[in-house]
């Protein structure tokens, strides 16, 4: 593999060092769509984020959104909105795949976690192919 593939695919991996304005403050909460089948982001992947009310456990729609051509949705949440809770963000990755011609076995995925302390910095990556994905905590 040549070095510049390398060093693509190292900035695409490592948790995002740019900071996004909205509002004139930074998201508190980042995402990152990765198509490691192909090595390459995933581009306009459609997603939608939800806090879940603790005293009903029903899905509130925060925002919606499209991740971009380095496969990042930039501007989710406020730090005003960014409140202590559990929040699920769903991707639409039968979408994703069917608009390159090609099937998946998960028409969509979604990410539950936790958020305790909303000061902090959570990027919540997606690492995708048709017939698997994993996501972690990063930074």
């Amino acid at each position: 593999m040549s070095a510049f593939r390398l060093q693509q695919l190292k900035s695409h991996i490592l948790a995002e060092r740019k900071i996004t304005i909205m509002s004139g403050s930074p998201s508190p909460l980042t995402t990152h769509v990765l198509n490691t089948a192909l090595g390459v982001p995933g581009s306009n992947v459609t997603l939608r984020l939800y806090q879940q009310d603790p005293s009903s456990d029903v899905w509130h729609l925060v925002t919606t959104g499209m991740t971009n051509s380095d496969g990042r949705c930039p501007g989710l949440i406020t730090q005003q909105q960014f409140k202590p809770g559990v929040y699920k963000l769903h991707f639409e990755t039968g979408q994703y795949w069917a608009s390159m011609g090609q099937t998946s076995f998960y028409p969509y995925v979604e990410i539950v976690f936790t958020i305790t302390d909303p000061d902090q910095k959570y990027h919540v990556p997606l690492l995708l192919s048709r017939f698997s994905y994993s996501t972690y905590r990063g930074s």
